[in-house]
């Protein structure tokens, strides 16, 4: 490997050709080969939307009793078939396979499901389930998702706690409003904490507005105001911000081409002259540029004059 590595013949070890290879080297590139083909990754998609509907008839007594054999086969199948995909995708791509995170996460989906369906970690077994997230991972338009959901994170974060600052804010006001009207749901800060994180789910707001109107015809306004500011205008800037992430980067701006003023020639002009001659006539001659591009030489010879005498 080394020796190959020091061939100056190839910029790189994949660039070798399979004869100059070690049979090593040949077996792992083949097994790539087959594991990132279409009709592996086809493969695996397909085991992984069956292994899922298995899942999901399991939970019925009546397709138990029916199919329970074959459910139990299905789910023992299914995850050998993933243990021997992961370490084929190991195998090629070596101490690189770790790097990418998705297949970090193939590597803790699948590893749930060797636990025992007994005992202690049952609960953790139910997390077999996750088997049908690997979708996410081999469908490159669900990865595209899940990334941008993932940058858009700091930016959930921030609208986060300003949705908290609005929310406390609102409480605040609400308990002085509505305290003296004797309703539970605005007795305390907990409780209009509650209150108010319904009504910005949109859940029975009417309702406690109506209640409230009875004693307090005002009470519109509050509900109104707080609706715009703690549900639309919030709303609408997660969803901003998702968007945002999801929209592909704008690509760095080309380099502009400038010509060095070391290279550019000069406006060649042409002087001309008259002189007189033996003749008694007057000869014009033209002298030539005198510029030329710049050479490595530290010493250029002297150019000629740009009037030459006419002999």
């Amino acid at each position: 490997m080394s020796r190959l590595k020091r061939d100056h013949r190839y910029a790189d070890v994949a660039d070798i050709p399979w004869c100059a290879k070690g049979s090593g080297m040949v077996l792992r590139d083949r097994v790539r080969d087959v594991v990132e083909g279409k009709r592996f990754q086809r493969f695996v998609i397909g085991v992984i939307v069956v292994n899922a509907i298995t899942l999901g008839c399991e939970t019925s007594s009546a397709a138990v009793a029916a199919f329970g054999g074959l459910l139990s086969a299905v789910d023992n199948v299914a995850p050998a078939i993933f243990v021997v995909e992961l370490a084929a995708r190991l195998y090629a791509h070596r101490l690189a396979f770790f790097r990418d995170p998705w297949n970090c996460f193939d590597l803790v989906v699948v590893g749930v499901s060797p636990l025992p369906a007994a005992g202690p970690l049952s609960v953790v077994r139910s997390l077999r389930i996750l088997r049908a997230l690997r979708l996410v991972s081999m469908v490159p338009s669900m990865r595209r998702v899940v990334s941008a959901l993932v940058r858009s994170i700091p930016g959930l974060l921030s609208l986060t706690g300003l949705l908290l600052l609005v929310l406390y804010a609102g409480s605040v006001v609400a308990i002085n409003l509505f305290r003296s009207s004797g309703d539970a749901r605005f007795a305390d800060l907990g409780s209009t904490v509650l209150t108010l994180f319904q009504i910005t789910t949109g859940d029975g707001w009417s309702d406690m507005m109506r209640d409230l109107m009875v004693t307090q015809p005002l009470a519109w306004l509050f509900f109104v105001v707080y609706l715009l500011v703690g549900t639309f205008t919030m709303l609408n800037l997660f969803i901003a911000v998702v968007c945002s992430a999801m929209e592909p980067e704008p690509s760095a701006p080309a380099p502009l081409r400038t010509r060095s003023l070391r290279t550019r020639p000069p406006p060649c002009r042409t002087a001309t002259r008259r002189r007189p001659t033996r003749s008694g006539r007057c000869a014009r001659r033209s002298a030539p540029c005198a510029w030329s591009p710049p050479t490595a030489d530290p010493h250029p010879r002297p150019t000629a004059s740009r009037f030459d005498t006419v002999g």
